[in-house]
């Protein structure tokens, strides 16, 4: 702990930093935690946070007082939290020099908070390392840039580009439209390169105004750590440039949704060598398990790739995402892409998740789908080749309710994520979901108030 409190102090000193915010994930993706001056941060060698934190909904409410009391210390106790050395970032749009700490949480004995997002997929990479095996991940975000709007009952608009017009039709790949906020990425760029993000490619995609970011390959953890700084510093850079940039599954209607396409492989640590390619440069049979645990256990834990109530309106009927978990070779109407590459970069594509996923969360279900497809020794279905939207076989749950009891149900993988992770996961968005229902829409009042 002390050599990296010493890292961490000289790296702050070296960048004249006077204000650290210490943080970690909630259940949600929500950044919480602390702001510190830089001496008092490396006085208390971390932070105390009430571990209720943890089970704190998107809205600030708290699961049922039996769940809540029977998961949590009666008297709201605290968790500490030790800051990761290799998870600190600058903090560009700051008025003072202010760094990012990412932290992990324990308990009072010292054991990994069991509800942590982040230790979760500490968890789930141990079970990889004990196999000799690292996995490869590279995330890919979606998300809309919209007209600054303070009503939530107003629907969000396509904001107007350098042009002075909103953007209007499909823009696939077009490199103007894209173009249109360039002062805007221009700024997004400069910070992620300030924060050492490990950014790829801007995209357009197919929405007005819909973007995507390809984060190059790597860990898992780091990159779970360079999302959710990416989420901040995203918004940032479309605040400072009088527009909303939104992780929201489906925020516009009858627009397409935002994935977070999870590209992944694994190596074996001694040699280096992809697993999922056999002697001969075919499909290995660990290849074939992985896709068959994805197969079987996605629609178990979909709550953990659809975490909203806003999140399954992607999957509606004839939306451009997949709505099963089928899988085939560069077929981008099914869940799980196999991009054709060699042998040495095979991997395969989730193209499930939202973009309004907990990074961490998302990454430790989609490694553990196929973590338990392998060491089950699943099989796969056959490979779909052309159109896969109709596919019915392999569908996903349609509602979160059904997606949260399919989970609850899973003991497969509560056996590797703990049955305190499970339960408070699923009473966190059990909570959420209450709260969504008391709510009445502009749908009813549009058709219901007058003619019924």
């Amino acid at each position: 702990m002390k050599a990296s409190l010493d890292k961490l102090s000289a790296w702050l000193k070296e960048r004249k930093i006077t204000e650290v915010e210490c943080l970690i994930s909630d259940l949600t993706g929500i950044a919480r935690g602390k702001i510190s001056p830089t001496n008092k941060f490396l006085e208390e060698k971390g932070m105390r946070l009430p571990e209720s934190v943890l089970l704190q909904t998107v809205t600030g409410d708290y699961v049922e007082d039996d769940i809540y009391f029977d998961l949590l210390d009666e008297a709201d106790i605290d968790m500490f939290c030790r800051p990761d050395e290799n998870a600190i970032f600058l903090v560009p749009w700051a008025l003072e020099p202010t760094a990012m700490v990412i932290h992990d949480s324990f308990d009072k004995q010292g054991k990994p908070i069991d509800l942590s997002p982040r230790n979760i997929l500490k968890k789930v990479l141990a079970l990889y390392h004990q196999k000799g095996w690292q996995p490869i991940v590279a995330p890919e975000m979606e998300f809309y840039l919209t007209k600054r709007c303070n009503d939530p009952d107003f629907p969000l608009v396509a904001p107007v580009g350098r042009s002075g017009r909103p953007e209007t039709g499909r823009q696939s790949f077009s490199i103007d439209a894209a173009n249109e906020f360039d002062p805007l990425f221009e700024d997004m760029y400069d910070w992620c390169e300030l924060q050492n993000l490990n950014l790829d490619t801007l995209i357009h995609e197919e929405g007005p105004a819909q973007m995507e970011i390809n984060f190059r390959h790597g860990d898992a953890l780091h990159l779970a750590d360079q999302i959710l700084v990416f989420k901040r510093t995203m918004r940032e850079a479309a605040l400072k440039h009088d527009v909303t940039a939104t992780f929201m599954a489906k925020p516009i209607t009858d627009e397409p949704g935002s994935a977070m396409h999870i590209h992944q492989s694994v190596i074996e640590v001694k040699t280096g060598k992809n697993i999922f390619s056999a002697d001969d440069g075919s499909m290995s049979e660990l290849f074939l398990h992985y896709i068959g645990g994805m197969q079987k256990y996605i629609p178990e834990l979909l709550p953990l790739f659809a975490p909203n109530v806003n999140s399954f309106r992607r999957f509606l009927p004839d939306t451009s995402a997949p709505v099963n978990v089928e899988w085939g070779v560069e077929n981008r109407t099914v869940g799980l892409r196999v991009p054709e590459s060699n042998p040495q970069n095979r991997r395969v594509e989730n193209r499930l998740a939202g973009a309004d996923a907990n990074p961490y969360l998302v990454l430790a279900a989609t490694l553990l789908c196929g973590y338990m497809g392998m060491v089950g020794n699943v099989p796969p279905s056959a490979p779909v080749k052309g159109r896969g939207y109709e596919r019915r076989n392999l569908r996903l749950p349609v509602t979160i309710e059904s997606a949260l009891e399919r989970m609850e149900a899973c003991k497969d993988a509560q056996q590797y994520l703990g049955e305190s992770f499970m339960r408070g996961y699923v009473a966190v968005k059990r909570t959420e979901h209450e709260n969504f229902k008391r709510v009445i829409s502009s749908w009813e009042r549009e058709f219901l108030l007058l003619s019924v």
